[in-house]
């Protein structure tokens, strides 16, 4: 629990995510992003009359793989609502959703975040997840008079994933919704692009003061489009709510804005209760019934999820929790490395684990950081999981040097070659024949007596200056571990004390 003096926060975010559907929720039309204003629309989406709504099956299926994922009941019969309010860029005057039988219900996230006092891990629950389409868009900067409307938007299908008030603290808040973020792009049902609005958050604040059990008046703050921003604003409201008690004040039930510019939450609007939505269930489309048969299904496609894969790679794997956890934070990243692991021919006597770590190695050192640097994804890197396992290969039996494995994988970025192919052409090849090197080993400590005597004195820091040298004029790429140990070799056989 985070205390701030006498009081504690109580949190609780409503998530929207749009979902990755070729048509909207309940026309045909396109739901995809982007496009010119008002070319994504039909009579349905546009409210003509006379027109009749059509469930989209998909919107279904991914709100129930979205339930199965977050541990909640899947209501085997749920009911579609109509929820009335009046805004320019909601041409029917109401908008589609679910209210009192939506099709998910009682589930659980378990979050770890940075506490107070340490590593935390808190189970936050999810009171519902129900479908519901968006509305349009209002733009105000694109002419000094007049509002403008794009209605593409209208009817693109949305899940409304709602947690309890359990979140304590604005950390634990950002670290919720990154892991719905995880996990809707894991599932692959939306693309989790916060800028775009594909995942939008609402976040519900209230105080109270500590041992209290009931609940005090919440404001809820909108327009947060980033982790940070969701963060820095409920601290925020947190602090304003707070002075405001302090000072004898009262807190108001209104929704409110973030002011990025400002830092500051400042009032929208009065906030609306159920009622005034005037909920009832929408007369065109009938209950929504889940099969026994669909259940399975769906469930048959659930992949393995996150956490899970997380703790095969630590247990089974024995990778660092570290490690695990930033190649878990993508679906495909993880996908690429167990091809990658799958793909490595390894030296006999090696194990699952030896392959895995000396992936995890590759992956954490250079296909990251390279994608961090490019500002992409796995799907967007240029070398296959089997052109990568090679390198790992050439690595695992000793073959290429570390430095060499690095020039390798540059190469591999732009050439069609193996990396075997790549280390002849390039001679990275390691060079472990010891008759082949004594010859240029003797001509260097031959030409250095003077470090050859410090050497011997106490400063065996040197073997590396000797390493280096023998490398410089070798043809080739001599194997550092057998030169450590032939220069050594041969400092005590030719230059005896």
């Amino acid at each position: 629990m985070t205390r701030f003096g006498t009081f504690e926060a109580v949190i609780g975010l409503e998530v929207h995510a749009q979902l990755k559907t070729q048509s909207k929720a309940f026309s045909p039309d396109s739901a995809a992003f982007g496009g010119a204003p008002n070319s994504h629309v039909d009579p349905i989406s546009l409210a003509h009359p006379g027109t009749l709504p059509v469930l989209n099956r998909s919107h279904i299926e991914h709100a129930i793989l979205m339930g199965m994922a977050t541990n909640c009941e899947i209501e085997r019969r749920s009911i579609i609502a109509r929820k009335h309010y009046f805004y320019p860029d909601l041409p029917k005057g109401y908008q589609i959703s679910q209210y009192e039988a939506p099709i998910c219900v009682n589930g659980w996230l378990d979050v770890s975040f940075e506490g107070e006092t340490g590593p935390q891990t808190t189970r936050i629950g999810i009171t519902r997840i129900h479908i519901e389409e968006d509305a349009g868009k209002s733009i105000h900067d694109h002419d000094p008079y007049a509002t403008l409307i794009d209605v593409n938007r209208c009817g693109v299908p949305l899940l409304e994933i709602v947690s309890e008030p359990d979140i304590r603290s604005a950390k634990e808040a950002a670290a919720y919704l990154q892991n719905i973020w995880q996990l809707v792009r894991w599932l692959g049902i939306c693309d989790g692009n916060m800028e775009e609005g594909s995942l939008r958050c609402d976040a519900n604040v209230s105080i109270r003061h500590v041992g209290d059990t009931q609940l005090g008046t919440k404001a809820e703050i909108k327009n947060m489009n980033s982790f940070r921003n969701v963060e820095r604003a409920i601290e925020a409201e947190i602090a304003r709510q707070i002075n405001i008690v302090s000072s004898g004040g009262h807190i108001i039930q209104e929704t409110r804005l973030w002011d990025t510019v400002k830092l500051e939450t400042r009032s929208m609007r009065s906030k609306e209760r159920a009622h005034d939505y005037r909920y009832f269930p929408d007369p065109d489309l009938p209950p929504i019934v889940v099969s026994d048969e669909i259940l399975r299904q769906i469930s048959e496609s659930l992949p393995e999820l996150p956490h899970i894969r997380r703790l095969r790679f630590i247990t089974d794997w024995g990778l660092p929790a570290y490690d695990a956890q930033l190649l878990t934070g993508d679906r495909a990243i993880a996908d690429y490395l167990e091809q990658t692991v799958s793909a490595v021919n390894a030296p006999d006597g090696t194990t699952l684990q030896d392959r895995a770590k000396a992936v995890s190695n590759v992956m954490m050192s250079y296909v990251l950081r390279l994608l961090n640097e490019e500002n992409t994804g796995i799907s967007g890197f240029r070398v296959t999981p089997e052109r990568l396992a090679g390198l790992v290969s050439l690595r695992m039996a000793d073959k290429v040097s570390s430095t060499g494995a690095q020039e390798i994988f540059s190469l591999l970025l732009t050439s069609s070659e193996t990396a075997e192919e790549l280390a002849m052409t390039h001679k990275l090849l390691q060079v472990s024949d010891s008759e082949a090197l004594l010859p240029m080993v003797q001509a260097v400590l031959s030409d250095f007596p003077k470090e050859v005597a410090k050497f011997k004195d106490g400063n065996p820091q040197l073997i590396g200056f000797f390493i280096g040298q023998v490398m410089k004029r070798f043809k080739g790429s001599p194997d550092p571990k057998l030169l450590r140990q032939m220069i050594a070799e041969q400092i005590n056989l030719s230059f005896p004390n």
